[in-house]
């Protein structure tokens, strides 16, 4: 930092303090205090968009990849009973099912999510570190301005010997105050059209994201009910009808009949 501008940190923070015992009056503008508390709501929404929908693509690969190892378990669970019955067909085919759906994550929905999904979001994170570098700007200068204005009102309150400083005095004021309302009047304009302008920029992204997830619904749908021929006729009838539960219980019961299961 150069002498100047430490010199201007140490007078705004000097200001801040005088302002905050109330010896220094604070620009109050309302205006400016709405548009950015809403800009500042915008903010923290997209931040937690960028980071649920990172967490969304990153639950999709855990939950194929949890399916791949829980159908190599259910193929290995069949095939060690009985590789020629249906059921071990079926585990195979589920297996086989859920491990292109795990492939298909990487092959037809990561790539196309990051491009369409994660990159525009991203894309409107990074712009938020320039407004924010703005709005802290302009309240460095309103600072600056509000110094300016008190050394102005202490002189007209109170006048000097001294005549040159009435007038440098109302050169800084009338400098300060220009930079300062350019600035505000900038960010009152424009954060409402940057507010404006994120659902246009977020409605292809979020189609996109809705077609992918169909997409993949369906694949999924077309993928695992193919395994379903593989079951007897005898079973897709109980299940249709309601009895699966039944035969399930019964099994059981007949394990825990066995001695070994016995109390």
């Amino acid at each position: 930092m150069s002498w100047s501008g430490f010199k201007k940190a140490v007078d705004r923070a000097g200001t801040t303090l005088m302002q905050k015992t109330g010896q220094i009056e604070r620009t109050v503008d309302r205006e400016f205090a709405d548009e950015e508390a809403r800009y500042k709501q915008f903010e923290k929404e997209t931040v937690a968009l960028q980071k649920e929908t990172k967490a969304y693509l990153e639950a999709m690969r855990s939950m194929t990849a949890a399916q791949a190892r829980l159908a190599a378990t259910i193929d290995t669970f069949y095939g060690a009973a009985d590789r020629n019955s249906d059921g071990a067909m079926a585990g195979h085919a589920y297996k086989r099912s859920v491990e292109d759906l795990d492939s298909a994550i990487t092959r037809e929905f990561d790539e196309p999510y990051r491009t369409t999904v994660l990159e525009p979001v991203g894309k409107m994170c990074s712009l938020f570190p320039m407004v924010n570098e703005t709005i802290a700007k302009r309240e460095k200068k309103m600072l600056d301005y509000d110094s300016a204005r008190s050394r102005l009102r202490k002189l007209i309150d109170r006048p000097s010997e001294d005549p040159t400083k009435m007038p440098k005095a109302q050169q800084e004021n009338d400098e300060a105050k220009e930079i300062f309302d350019m600035l505000n009047d900038q960010l009152i304009a424009e954060l409402p059209q940057l507010l404006d302008l994120r659902i246009p920029y977020f409605d292809p992204s979020f189609e996109a994201m809705i077609r992918m997830q169909v997409k993949f619904a369906e694949e999924g749908y077309e993928k695992l009910g193919g395994v379903q021929r593989y079951f007897s006729e005898s079973v897709r009838e109980d299940y249709a009808a309601g009895q699966l539960d039944a035969q399930v219980e019964g099994v059981l019961q007949e394990m825990k009949e066995l001695s070994i299961c016995g109390a």
